[in-house]
């Protein structure tokens, strides 16, 4: 959970946070166990106010350089001012199952699909 610590770590220092949460979906995807390479972020910060979700991303993007050249390979963002985040019932979309190499991966397949292989 070494990245997962940084990433919260750097956000909640970069933001005025009201809600932060950082979800390690590594096991969703193609990787090997106890992986830390693809993530959802859910911030709700006021310093969202007025920015579009272009810039807003893109602030995100320059607190986290070092990780996504690194070991992040997905990161889901989803950003909302205190407000924006009361309207949608303060809750976040489920995310997608993976469309990435267990497709072409029977045997990861059946077992992300709770089978047997």
């Amino acid at each position: 959970m070494k990245v997962q610590r940084a990433i919260e770590s750097k956000l909640s220092e970069a933001f005025q946070v009201h809600r932060l949460q950082v979800e390690n979906e590594s096991h969703m995807h193609s990787v090997p166990p106890d992986s830390e390479t693809h993530f959802k972020v859910t911030l709700v910060s006021p310093d969202f106010e007025g920015c579009s979700r272009v810039k807003r991303h893109q602030q995100i993007y320059r607190v986290l350089a070092q990780e996504l050249a690194g070991p992040v390979h997905a990161l889901a963002l989803h950003l909302y001012t205190p407000e924006e985040w009361q309207a949608t019932g303060e809750s976040v979309p489920a995310s997608p199952g993976c469309l990435g190499g267990s497709r072409k991966d029977p045997a990861m397949a059946a077992r992300q699909q709770g089978g047997k292989s």
